[in-house]
């Protein structure tokens, strides 16, 4: 009878431990998946738009966040940049809100 015991408190040791190993496997899992979900594709949108900071120069077509089309006049050293939108408007912006670049002549397209 004590063959029995003994043989289900074997089993019951082994499937807890395996139990635990195939939690810390799932976790594993979910966490890579996470990452290639939603930090990785992150981390190329923001460099991609670090990229186009980096490149925007004075006369440069550009379009904002908020929807804003203007050609740029000036890049300030503090990060800002004087946006021509009109032969009468302008506006100071900060240079991480410009969206994207246009194509040469689209302003006067428009």
């Amino acid at each position: 009878m004590n063959f029995f015991i003994q043989s289900a408190n074997a089993a019951v040791n082994q499937s807890s431990e395996s139990n635990s190993y195939s939690l810390i496997f799932m976790l594993v899992i979910f966490l890579l998946i996470f990452y290639f979900m939603l930090f990785r594709p992150q981390q190329k949108k923001d460099k991609e738009h670090k990229s186009l900071m980096d490149s925007l120069s004075q006369g440069d077509e550009v379009i904002t966040t908020s929807g804003l089309l203007g050609r740029i006049n000036k890049i300030t050293k503090n990060g800002y940049i004087l946006l021509q939108l009109n032969d009468n408007a302008e506006v100071f912006i900060k240079k991480d809100f410009i969206a994207s670049l246009l194509p040469k002549g689209t302003l006067k397209s428009l």
